[in-house]
């Protein structure tokens, strides 16, 4: 090993001791006074709440103590199913640095809900949302109440998933800027006591940007975009499929739907983000949605790809996701070698 890679080890290797660190104190060994909130427009009666029972998730104030389990997150990663995010926690440590021995699993904490699968990864954590708007809707209600009595610091939530794409190749990961209800709105929909309230879908577009950079077309072997995402209440009508139990257009008036949309920086079509952007922009809190696109809607409605590409495809956004966590985590990513050989680092508990 040269001297210089042996120094860039040395420098990460510190880097990774005090995250196991800031791990294992969580956030007993945050100075209060140094505490970035960011979270705001908090139902004011969750103070009332002795305890906080988050039915979903299976937790609650009483029995759990927040800060210290939570306390360390940084990161909360949305999927749709529990498979997807038990994968993901998995590969999500070795990104970050960490390990597991070889007899330890993680836990799915939410296991006894039978609803929602969630997984802590260190300072990630990993929860299953379903499909839509209201099942994702639910979870992050949960979510952010978890972060806020944990007092988690300065959290950035992504939602990693699979989308229709507009006149992109399958397997292009698309980074969304807005994200448009099915009127093509910029809103998310909430009706109050029978009077529909629209909350802006507004999502951060400095972190946009920096994932985007973080993206090498040449060394990936698949191009990384930014654009806009239609989030429909359904995956057949509203999206203009033509291979629904119902359809009551012409594949003209499809093809019409989806260049008009085209026109307007649609680059995919899926059925989360305006309730992801609009719930986390209420809160203040920084958010990004990453997808990959699994089918081009030009070419056809039905999903035939194989499953094994289907596999490789799924982990595109975990992978540039990783990138941002590492850059944020270890500060300077010229200091981290992959592939250099150095001591083992410390195995999370």
């Amino acid at each position: 090993m040269s001297k210089e890679c042996e120094q860039k080890c040395l420098r990460s290797k510190r880097r990774i001791d005090e995250l196991i660190r800031y791990i294992k104190d969580g956030c007993s060994a945050v100075n209060p006074a140094d505490l970035n909130w960011t979270i705001c427009n908090l139902n004011p009666y969750i103070e009332c709440l002795n305890p906080d029972i988050l039915y979903h998730l299976t937790l609650d104030t009483k029995t759990t103590d927040f800060p210290k389990v939570f306390g360390d997150v940084r990161f909360v990663c949305l999927g749709g199913t529990g498979d997807r995010m038990n994968k993901f926690a998995n590969f999500i440590i070795g990104e970050i640095g960490l390990t597991l021995s070889m007899a330890v699993q993680l836990i799915d904490i939410s296991a006894g809900g039978h609803r929602y699968a969630l997984y802590k990864a260190g300072p990630v954590l990993c929860a299953s949302h379903g499909i839509g708007g209201p099942s994702i809707s639910i979870l992050l209600h949960e979510l952010i109440k978890l972060v806020y009595h944990a007092k988690c610091q300065d959290p950035v939530f992504f939602r990693l998933g699979t989308s229709g794409g507009i006149g992109l190749e399958p397997g292009t990961v698309v980074i969304t800027t807005q994200a448009l209800d099915s009127q093509l709105r910029p809103a998310y929909e909430v009706v109050v006591h029978t009077k529909p309230q629209l909350w802006p879908t507004t999502l951060n577009q400095t972190l946009a940007k920096e994932l985007s950079s973080l993206s090498d077309p040449c060394e990936d072997g698949y191009d990384t975009v930014l654009g806009k995402t239609l989030s429909a209440n359904d995956f057949y009508v509203e999206q203009s499929r033509l291979d629904g139990a119902f359809c009551m257009y012409t594949p003209q008036k499809k093809m019409c739907f989806l260049q008009q949309i085209s026109k307007m920086g649609v680059a995919n079509m899926e059925m989360e983000s305006t309730a992801f952007a609009a719930i986390l922009h209420q809160a203040g809190i920084r958010a990004a949605v990453v997808c990959v696109t699994i089918v081009n809607r030009n070419d056809g409605d039905q999903i035939d790809t194989p499953p094994d590409v289907l596999k490789q495809f799924d982990l595109r956004p975990q992978i540039l996701v990783a990138r941002y966590m590492r850059k944020v985590l270890f500060k300077c990513d010229e200091d981290i070698v992959e592939g250099c050989p150095c001591d083992p680092v410390p195995e999370c508990n």
